[in-house]
């Protein structure tokens, strides 16, 4: 039976290409760890697929097909700036707890995700490798896509706050797709509904 648009877990399935954009990031850790720093740079740089970068903006392009939004009675407004929550972001005692609830893994598409902070330790031993840049052409293409986010079921706009209930682990393009739109706006299904994805990936926390 064909799933209708509120059914939907994710706004896209993942692509097999960043199955092997994880491998190669895992493989190049665990090479940085026992110093084979050339492979670890080679691997890094394979990560970069083209094909990774094209799913991300299908995504989270201002008309990306994947992001229909429709109207919905009665929907929360959007607020103010002066309205909403002042905190936007978890604290870091709320961030852990999300790291040990849902581990590293998108609560919507299940992809692997990647703590920025992680990132920006990888880039300091290996900025060739890995770009970093101002504009998304400039960045490195699975480093997007995997880039962990605290995402707000009800959004920040719309009156959400940090309540842990309300604040979800995903990857970017999850979180930057749907943007302040509701669950209902876009057809998702509430992810807190399944259990988290659990896997051997420690979204490379050992590099820290």
């Amino acid at each position: 039976m064909e799933k209708r648009l509120s059914d939907r877990p994710c706004l896209r399935e993942p692509i097999p290409e960043i199955a092997d954009a994880v491998r190669y990031l895992d493989a190049a850790v665990s090479a940085h760890l026992i110093g084979r720093f050339d492979l670890a740079e080679a691997l890094i740089c394979l990560a970069d697929i083209p094909t990774v970068r094209e799913w991300t903006e299908s995504l989270w392009g201002a008309n990306s097909p994947y992001t229909q939004y429709r109207v919905v009675a009665n929907a929360p407004p959007h607020l103010p700036k002066d309205q909403r929550v002042p905190n936007r972001m978890p604290t870091a005692a709320q961030k852990h707890f999300l790291h040990q609830r849902d581990g590293y893994h998108c609560r919507f598409c299940g992809v692997p995700v990647i703590r920025g902070e992680v990132r920006d330790r990888l880039r300091k031993f290996y900025p060739d490798a890995l770009p970093w840049g101002k504009t998304n052409p400039e960045q490195h293409s699975a480093f997007q896509a995997l880039w962990l986010q605290y995402d707000h079921l009800l959004p920040h706009a719309r009156g959400g706050n940090n309540d842990l209930e309300n604040v979800v682990i995903t990857c970017a393009p999850c979180n930057f797709g749907r943007g302040s739109y509701t669950l209902e706006e876009v057809g998702l299904a509430d992810p807190r509904l399944r259990e988290p994805v659990r896997s051997t990936w420690d979204g490379l926390e050992r590099f820290c």
